[in-house]
């Protein structure tokens, strides 16, 4: 199983100007990160500057991108003596489960509209839209869990050795993909309504739980509500699909 390194008692810890620094930088991404994910802002963009959404979403991964490099590089920058590491046959079955959510990641990628989610297809068509008129769609994975994408990285973050700085960053990170997860879910709330309400009911948000899952039926079931309650004009016009 995961052992303790011996040496890292002996070892100087972070000390309390890195933790702050660290912290700090993962604070800094995630409050701007979430502010410019907000359906708020992005109506007020769409409202003031109309032409410029053509580009919101593009320009929103760069940034996201470069925002990550400042928490990254402190991270790696105070790396010291491991906490523990996975070793023997736990080190194999981690390093199988990375590669597996590795895998996932490809696999479930062809269930998005990757050229929509990287702003491409905004940029390209110039159209002067917030991108939140997306419909329900239930992929294979979410019918497992909400929030696929989220459950995969924490199953790489947590597989991996950890020092001090690597753990509080991996601690920052999965408190952030909690949270907004939260938020997101109240935007979907919005978008999908009842449709959206059902399936969070159903299915786990994070982790996969046995018995709260959907079957394929029942998926195409919610997804075909959802779009019925939309075309009907029940459902309010913004936002992304599950």
């Amino acid at each position: 199983m995961a052992q303790s390194i011996s040496e890292s008692a002996s070892a100087m810890p972070l000390s309390a100007t890195q933790i702050t620094l660290l912290l700090f930088a993962w604070g800094v991404y995630a409050g701007i990160h979430s502010l410019l994910a907000s359906v708020a802002i992005k109506h007020r963009v769409a409202q003031r500057w109309p032409g410029a959404m053509r580009s919101y979403r593009l320009a929103f991964n760069a940034l996201a991108a470069l925002l990550l490099l400042p928490p990254l590089w402190l991270t790696f920058a105070f790396s010291g003596p491991l906490l523990w590491r996975w070793s023997g046959a736990w080190a194999w079955l981690a390093n199988a489960l990375a590669f597996a959510a590795i895998a996932a990641f490809g696999w479930t990628s062809r269930h998005y509209d990757m050229q929509s989610f990287t702003g491409l297809t905004q940029w390209r068509a110039r159209e002067a839209v917030a991108d939140e008129d997306a419909q329900l769609r239930i992929s294979p994975l979410h019918r497992y869990v909400r929030h696929p994408w989220y459950f995969l990285g924490l199953v790489i973050l947590w597989t991996r050795d950890m020092d001090a700085a690597r753990l509080i960053s991996a601690l920052c990170i999965t408190a952030y993909l909690w949270l907004g997860s939260l938020l997101e879910e109240r935007k979907l709330l919005q978008i999908h309504g009842a449709a959206y309400a059902r399936y969070r009911e159903r299915v786990s948000g994070l982790v996969p739980f046995p018995g709260r899952t959907l079957s394929k039926a029942e998926a195409q079931a919610l997804a075909e509500c959802g779009k019925a309650g939309r075309d009907a004009g029940s459902l309010r016009k913004p936002g992304g699909g599950v």
